[in-house]
């Protein structure tokens, strides 16, 4: 048992909608506007059922439960 270790029974339905999830959400995470407005498009255009956006949303959430390297930018001005 580790740390990280998130043990569940939730297998995604669609593991390409997971993965998009999990883009998405790294690109939220390093303001990569870009990818998130390709991403949102070609959500857009596709329409999700319901067992898609609980794959997106799985991959969201499992990339958002990892904390961040680093908690502060250091190199910021003041």
């Amino acid at each position: 048992m580790g740390f990280f270790s998130r043990k569940s029974n939730d297998t995604p339905t669609n593991p390409e909608m997971t993965e998009l999830g999990r883009e998405y959400a790294i690109a939220r995470r390093h303001r990569d506007r870009k990818t998130i407005n390709r991403i949102t498009r070609q959500i857009g255009e596709t329409g999700l059922s319901e067992s898609d956006r609980t794959a997106f949303e799985q991959g969201r959430n499992a990339y958002d439960a990892i904390p961040p390297a680093y908690s502060k930018r250091r190199n910021r001005r003041r």
